[in-house]
């Protein structure tokens, strides 16, 4: 066990501004039009404790463990739906189920709702399956959120977390890392005036570094084994070199993968992107080392 934490008591957030709403709306209609990719079999739906989730299951055959899947969107945006395609492709190459959570987003809901859902979701899991292996996962936003949960579970001794598969974690809510900067021109997706907005919004106010809104500030004895990957041009670039070498420090096995030319959380958004397929194999041979 490592150090205690504790959770702070969930505040009233505040009404979305109009270009979030925005922002969301757009995203809505693409989906209701069919312009997002879809996965190839039908999605289970239910709500696990309070929290809807989405469940992709592998074809054909039992799940040999589960994958809790948080999406990126900056706290404020995104839904699990958006991950559904990675989450087939995964489920059907590792023979793992994958449930992705619908956690509440920010402003409405600021830091610590979102932790608290992830949470929630994970306990319920770890219930459901018993000693089975249970793996954390996440996309920028999704891996700080899946960091978040292998340190709470590292400092309370449970649930027992059997991996973490982290894409492009956003792991420090100060926005101080120098690739905000150096890779300014290359990043265009999450650049540092987004991530500092984005910030704000989720944070409102409370401690940035507080260690289940940026793990890299907490202690990571006990965190579950690791793969970390993000592209080397990318604004967060230093927070999985970062995050990896603290994970080295606290004696946990982590594996980095860095590629060149790799857009934000590319592998998760679709295997057309170059560096997808580097990534998608490695985290394939990950998983499989791991439940061998």
């Amino acid at each position: 066990m490592s150090q205690s934490i504790t959770i702070p008591a969930e505040r009233e957030g505040r009404e979305a501004p109009a270009d979030l709403a925005e922002r969301r709306a757009m995203m809505a209609k693409a989906a209701e039009a069919g312009m997002l990719p879809k996965p190839v079999r039908p999605v289970a739906e239910e709500v696990i404790d309070g929290v809807r989730t989405l469940t992709v299951t592998p074809d054909g055959k039992a799940s040999r463990a589960l994958l809790l899947m948080l999406h990126g969107g900056g706290y404020r945006l995104g839904k699990p739906e958006n991950d559904t395609c990675f989450a087939e492709r995964l489920a059907d190459r590792c023979g793992i189920g994958v449930v992705l959570p619908a956690y509440r987003l920010a402003p409405e809901n600021p830091f610590p709702a979102g932790f608290n859902d992830a949470w929630k979701a994970l306990v319920a899991l770890r219930g459901r399956i018993g000693d089975a292996p249970l793996l954390v996962g996440g996309d920028s936003a999704g891996g700080g959120l899946a960091a978040a949960l292998g340190v709470y579970a590292a400092a309370q001794g449970a649930p027992r977390i059997d991996g973490a598969l982290l894409f492009s974690p956003w792991v420090d809510m100060t926005i101080t890392a120098a690739s905000f900067k150096e890779n300014a021109e290359s990043d265009m997706l999450f650049p540092e005036a987004s991530a500092q907005m984005a910030s704000d919004t989720y944070m409102q106010g409370f401690d940035l570094r507080h260690p289940l809104a940026s793990p890299l500030f907490a202690d990571l004895t006990g965190f579950p084994p690791a793969f970390i990957n993000v592209g080397n041009g990318e604004a967060l670039r230093d927070d999985s070199l970062s995050f990896h070498a603290k994970l080295q420090v606290a004696g946990v096995h982590s594996e980095l993968l860095g590629i060149e030319g790799m857009e934000h959380v590319a592998p998760v958004r679709s295997d057309q992107l170059p560096g997808a397929a580097e990534s998608f194999e490695a985290t394939v041979a990950f998983v499989n080392d791991l439940l061998e």
